[in-house]
Parts: structure tokens; C-alpha cells; sequence
């Protein structure tokens, strides 16, 4: 299950993103906002990533006019690695190499032609483990309040 959410900007974007995921038979949840009236993404991204932390869903989908905003208060929540990707390569490795939970992406940004093979390449690649589970037990160690030096 992939929870998807977005403020007012990236609403759009989510809403095609939402038509790729129903065409491939792929389970998710709106977690709003679901007009294109005006909307803070804090709030979409707080209840997407409440989602994935839980365990209620696997990984998580956010849109706002950048991708950027709602990234960084995506990335607030613990248990999230949250990465704002415009490029396959960004959206392949994060999934590889950083074991990235949520794909957020801008809607003044990209096109939802490419924001769909986003979101395909996100959902489809693999987590490598090996020497870069170290960096991810980092990143949990920072967000857990230890110092890593």
C-alpha cells in the first residue's frame, strides 16, 4: 500500500500520479488535500508518513509545488527518509543506496510523464543493504540523538 498526499500545488501532479497507480493495479491511500483549494503540505506529509512509520503502508508518494518543502516536513518524521527527486538516476539510487521511504516530487518542477517513471522506478528497485545499510543506521543514529563523531 503507498499512501500519496500533496498541498494545493502539487495536487495536480498527485492526481495523475493517482491515475498511474490504479492503471498498474497498485494499492494506495489519498491522504489529501483533495481540492486544488489552498493547503499547507506540512499536514499532508505528517499523515502520509504517520502511514508509513505504522506499517499501514510501504512507502509514500508526496507533492507540493517544488517537492522540497514537503520533503523537509516529511524528513521531521522519525522513521522517514524522505528524498525530492527530478531525475531517474535520484529516484533509482535512493531507493538503492539510502533505502528511501518516501519519492516527493514538484509539480511546477516535472511533468506528470516523468514524475509517473518516478514513481515506477521508485516503487520497483530494491534496497542494495550491504555496505550502505552503515550510512542508513547513521542517518537513524542522527535522528535517534546520537553523535556519530
Amino acid at each position: 500500500m503507498i499512501a500519496v498526499g500533496s498541498d494545493h500545488a502539487g495536487f495536480p501532479l498527485k492526481e495523475e500520479i493517482k491515475k498511474y497507480l490504479e492503471k498498474n493495479n497498485i494499492a494506495y491511500i489519498d491522504v489529501g488535500c483533495y481540492t486544488p483549494e489552498r493547503f499547507d503540505y506540512a499536514i499532508s506529509a505528517q499523515k502520509a508518513c504517520d502511514k508509513v512509520v505504522s506499517g499501514e503502508c510501504d512507502k509514500a508518494i508526496l507533492c507540493c509545488g517544488t517537492g522540497v518543502g514537503i520533503s523537509m516536513a516529511a524528513n521531521k518524521v522519525k522513521g522517514i527518509r524522505a528524498c525530492c527527486c527530478s531525475d531517474y538516476f535520484s529516484a533509482k539510487l535512493t531507493r538503492a543506496h539510502n533505502d528511501a521511504n518516501v519519492l516527493c516530487l514538484g509539480d511546477r518542477v516535472i511533468g506528470a510523464g516523468l514524475a509517473c517513471e518516478l514513481v515506477e522506478v521508485f516503487l520497483n528497485t530494491e534496497f542494495e543493504g550491504g555496505r550502505h545499510q552503515k550510512r542508513v543506521d547513521q542517518i537513524t543514529a542522527i535522528e535517534n540523538g546520537e553523535k556519530l563523531y
